[in-house]
């Protein structure tokens, strides 16, 4: 696998070049290739790793869902936090997301799990590891992925044109103190995982919450049916 062919939406790229021209992307442009080299599989695919910022252009984002690795399992992972492909499962930290979405805005739980119609809206999916080796969870956690994306949120962060930021559980809570509120605005709640969900993401009604939020600043709602 290797970065250098990756295509980046331009105003992505522009902004953050100086993370592309980084020692520690270098280091993790050489890690990447090693454990492809060893035959490891690697999700999502090469042309999806930056897929989050080509469906959803710097100039585009109005709303920000924080994730933490990709799905390790195979067809799962398409560069979209909490998101898998058409035809595929949903795995149960997105079930959780589909019953609130029910529960607030009376949608219908969706069948499939592609959340894409959600990124072209300009809601960023991101997750803040954009890759991962097949079946081992975390596995390309601290080889500076992390880096990356937490310029991402300082870019966004900068911006003055307010955006909606979802944070759910404790990890993504930990990157609040990076976003400026104002302008910005944040909601909390913990991760809809199993583990977590019935202790107040269930209820947290977040998808009517940011709707309200974009309202109050004159923007366009997000249209979360899938």
């Amino acid at each position: 696998m290797s970065l250098e062919r990756v295509k980046i939406e331009p105003e992505w790229k522009k902004a953050l070049a100086g993370e592309f021209s980084s020692p520690y992307m270098d280091e993790l442009r050489a890690f990447l290739r090693r454990e492809s080299a060893k035959g490891k599989k690697i999700y999502p695919h090469g042309s999806e790793i930056f897929n989050a910022f080509n469906l959803t252009p710097l100039d585009k984002v109005e709303v920000v869902v924080l994730g933490q690795d990709p799905y390790h399992g195979p067809g799962q992972a398409h560069g979209l936090c909490f998101s898998v492909k058409d035809g595929v499962r949903p795995p149960p930290s997105l079930k959780n997301i589909f019953k609130e979405l029910h529960e607030d805005l009376q949608l219908p739980i969706p069948k499939d799990g592609n959340l894409t119609s959600w990124a072209a809206q300009g809601v960023l999916l991101l997750n803040t590891v954009l890759t991962v080796e097949e079946g081992q969870a975390a596995s390309h956690r601290n080889h500076g992925w992390e880096r990356f994306t937490d310029q991402v949120i300082r870019v966004l962060s900068e911006s003055d044109e307010p955006k909606v930021f979802l944070l759910w559980g404790s990890f993504a809570h930990s990157k609040a103190a990076m976003i400026r509120t104002p302008p910005h605005a944040i909601l909390k709640a913990p991760h809809p995982s199993p583990l977590s969900a019935h202790t107040g993401f269930l209820g947290c009604k977040h998808f009517s919450k940011a709707n309200a939020i974009l309202r109050s600043w004159g923007k366009k709602e997000i249209n979360w049916t899938l």
